[in-house]
């Protein structure tokens, strides 16, 4: 039976920054994939006033989402930047009402355990989905749910995004996926200019000579993403023998019931 798969993610480009390569490789498999963006990526740009932003990155984000087979984004319409200042349990309780609407086999999002992470939405989007992940099968958390028919659901797979090499268990291979990962990315073009220009506006500012490091890629911003993509796709690959990877915190169950199963992830 395939798998139904829910991302919840900050901005409309972290599903495929972080785990474009896994969608791609679960949908090829034959899941169900599901895109939740928290925000309206409303504050990332030098080129755009808040609501033309927030317009034009909705409709890269459902453009992505079609290139990595996934369904077109459910958009919860937060304003960017300020997840971390939503009424206290606002996040958790939507993430909570999605995975028990969806059903997921799987879920996939920010690690909260992931302590350098810098960007307030993305430390709010690891808490809120962690709350949620693991006591949506119980059915005093946010009773009234049933009240609208939506059971109690326990999540089997959890796959936290996370940077940091110690916090990964799990390094899926995406070989035959990263070129639909940096697919994927291309469509959202205002954010890889943005993400790009900042980059290279602090490297200038230390004095770095980008055109004698990066060459032509100074005047392609999606070149220049494409190469800092696939070169951390290849070191996080390299850990496992894969030419490409992305990495994961995995959890199943309670560790009393993975020590019965042998611990095998």
């Amino acid at each position: 039976m395939s798998k139904t798969v829910l991302v919840l993610t900050p901005h409309p480009d972290d599903a495929e920054i972080f785990a474009g390569g896994t969608i791609a490789k679960m949908v090829a498999e034959g899941a169900r994939v599901i895109i939740v963006v928290a925000s309206r990526g409303d504050k990332g740009s030098f080129e755009y006033d808040a609501e033309t932003l927030a317009a034009i990155r909705r409709e890269e984000a459902i453009r992505a989402a079609a290139v990595l087979g996934a369904e077109p984004p459910i958009f919860l319409e937060h304003p960017d930047l300020e997840l971390a200042l939503l009424a206290p349990g606002l996040l958790r309780e939507q993430f909570v009402r999605l995975i028990r609407q969806y059903r997921p086999d799987v879920v996939i999002t920010e690690d909260p355990l992931y302590i350098a992470e810098v960007h307030p939405d993305h430390r709010a989007v690891a808490r809120a989905a962690s709350d949620a992940v693991h006591f949506c099968h119980l059915p005093l958390f946010y009773p009234e749910h049933q009240d609208e028919g939506l059971e109690p659901h326990f999540v089997v797979e959890k796959y936290f995004y996370t940077p940091d090499p110690a916090g990964a268990n799990k390094i899926v291979d995406i070989t035959d996926t990263i070129e639909k990962k940096l697919a994927a990315m291309a469509e959202h073009k205002s954010q890889v200019r943005f993400l790009v220009a900042e980059v290279m506006q602090q490297a200038r500012l230390a004095g770095l000579n980008l055109e004698g490091i990066l060459g032509p890629m100074v005047e392609d911003p999606m070149a220049a993403m494409a190469w800092a993509l696939r070169s951390e796709a290849a070191q996080i690959g390299q850990r496992a023998g894969y030419a490409y990877g992305e990495a994961f915190r995995y959890v199943r169950f309670h560790p009393i019931v993975e020590s019965f199963m042998g611990g095998s992830l």
